[in-house]
């Protein structure tokens, strides 16, 4: 008889876990049926949550975009302003700014159509790619690239879009709508990525 008539029929070395006579093997059914007075526990919860990944926005990213959006932002009105002055107008006469672009109702000045024309080159800060790479990293650092979420910042963008179009109170300019589609050409390629 051994400890309080649990470890009968066993050997000291067995009752207490070393078993000589076992082999070792990665497969659980062979452990089991070579070794039965001992007990395998796998906990499927500990290796699930092992090889599921934790997404964290980028916070820093985040902040940085937006403060480069917002800086470019008030140097574009800031052009838009000089504009609108030049013509002989007031902010305050005109519906917004986007109603008074969208009309072509107005002369620009050499510098300005110059700085224009710079910003949305190739290389240009509001050129397609700039502008499609940007929006892009805006939506992977909210997300913190979790692949789930790729469809919803597509919808988020779709959305944006047709609130712009809104705004603008027609058809936006054409290298809007080229943006537009590059921007969902990137979440395509996303998307991809993540079934792969």
């Amino acid at each position: 008889m051994g400890v309080n008539g649990i470890t009968s029929g066993m050997s000291t070395a067995d009752a207490y876990g070393t078993y000589s006579s076992a082999k070792k093997s990665s497969d659980a059914e062979s452990v089991k049926e070579e070794n039965t007075s001992g007990v395998i526990y796998e906990s499927s919860a500990a290796t699930e949550t092992a090889s599921k990944k934790t997404y964290k926005q980028d916070t820093a990213l985040i902040t940085k975009l937006k403060a480069d959006a917002d800086a470019r932002t008030a140097q574009f009105k800031s052009l838009v302003e000089q504009i609108i002055v030049n013509q002989g107008k007031t902010l305050g006469k005109t519906d917004s700014i986007w109603s008074f672009l969208a009309s072509g109702d107005f002369t620009v000045d050499a510098a300005t159509k110059a700085q224009a024309q710079a910003d949305i080159a190739e290389d240009g800060y509001w050129s397609v790619e700039q502008t499609s790479g940007r929006i892009i990293d805006f939506a992977t650092a909210l997300t913190g690239g979790d692949p789930d979420k790729i469809e919803a910042m597509r919808d988020a963008f779709k959305k944006g879009f047709e609130q712009a179009t809104k705004t603008w109170g027609d058809k936006l300019p054409d290298i809007s709508q080229k943006t537009y589609q590059a921007v969902m050409d990137k979440f395509d390629k996303l998307a991809e990525a993540a079934n792969a």
